[in-house]
C-alpha cells in the first residue's frame, strides 16, 4: 500500500468519525425516565430478600442513578447478598468500581479469580460472569459479578462493555448499563458446594434483570 492511499484512508476514517460523533451529539443524551430495578422480586427461587444500604459515603463514590443492595435467604439458612448500580446514558453506562481493586482495600486477600458460564434461557450458548474467592480472619468471601446493558447483555469485562456501549450509542442512541455482584460469605464449608448455590441465583437474576430494566427518554440539550 502505498503512502498516499494510506494517507486517503487514514483521512477518510478521521472525517467518517468526526460525522459519526457529531450526528450522536446532535440526537440528545437519553435521561433515565423509570430505574425499575428497585422492583425486583423479594421472593427468588427459595429466597427471601431484605433491603439492607452502604454508608452515603459509599453511594457518593460509586455515582449511579440506581443502587439496589438486598440479602437473600433460603429455607436452609444460607444468604446472599446482591448489589446492582445501574449507569444510564448521561452517566456513561459503567462504574469505575473493580473489586479486584475494592477487596483488597478493605482487608480482603484475593486467593482465587476465574469465570463460570451460565446458561440463561435467552442465551442458551451461555454467558461468561467472573468468580472471586477473598479470604480474611479464616473467612472465605465467595462473589461473582458481571455487567449487564441493553437489558439481556451479559458481560465479564470492562473492554467487552466498552464495545457494547459504543454499539448501542451509535444504533440505539443508550448505552446505559449495570455493574451485578453476587456474594456470600463462607466459614468451614465446602466453597465448591456454595458456588453451585450462588450459580444458581445468578443464573435468575440474570433472567430477571431484563423484565425490569430501566426505561431511558430524549431529551435535547440546551
Amino acid at each position: 500500500m502505498g503512502k498516499n492511499t494510506f494517507f486517503n484512508l487514514a483521512f477518510a476514517a478521521l472525517v467518517l468519525t468526526a460525522v459519526l460523533v457529531l450526528l450522536i451529539g446532535q440526537r440528545g443524551v437519553p435521561k433515565v425516565l423509570h430505574t425499575n430495578l428497585e422492583k425486583l422480586p423479594m421472593s427468588i427461587a427459595g429466597y427471601q430478600g431484605t433491603a439492607d444500604s452502604f454508608d452515603q459515603s459509599v453511594y457518593d463514590a460509586l455515582g449511579a442513578d440506581l443502587h439496589l443492595y438486598r440479602h437473600y435467604r433460603s429455607e436452609q439458612g444460607k444468604t446472599l447478598s446482591l448489589y446492582i448500580g445501574y449507569y444510564g446514558t448521561a452517566k456513561g453506562g459503567r462504574t469505575g468500581h473493580n473489586p479486584f481493586a475494592c477487596l483488597p482495600g478493605a482487608g480482603w486477600g484475593i486467593v482465587e479469580t476465574d469465570t463460570i458460564t451460565v446458561y440463561p434461557g435467552h442465551h442458551p450458548e451461555g454467558v461468561v460472569v467472573n468468580y472471586v474467592v477473598a479470604r480474611k480472619d479464616g473467612i472465605n468471601n465467595l462473589m461473582l459479578h458481571w455487567y449487564q446493558t441493553a437489558g439481556d447483555r451479559v458481560l465479564s469485562t470492562g473492554l467487552q462493555q466498552n464495545i457494547e456501549r459504543f454499539r448501542g450509542r451509535v444504533l440505539d442512541n443508550r448505552n446505559d448499563g449495570a455493574y451485578v455482584q453476587i456474594n456470600t460469605l463462607v466459614q468451614g464449608e465446602d466453597v465448591a458446594n456454595v458456588v453451585r448455590e450462588v450459580k444458581s441465583f445468578a443464573l435468575n437474576i440474570i433472567e430477571l434483570l431484563p423484565e425490569y430494566w430501566p426505561e431511558e427518554g430524549l431529551t435535547r440539550k440546551n
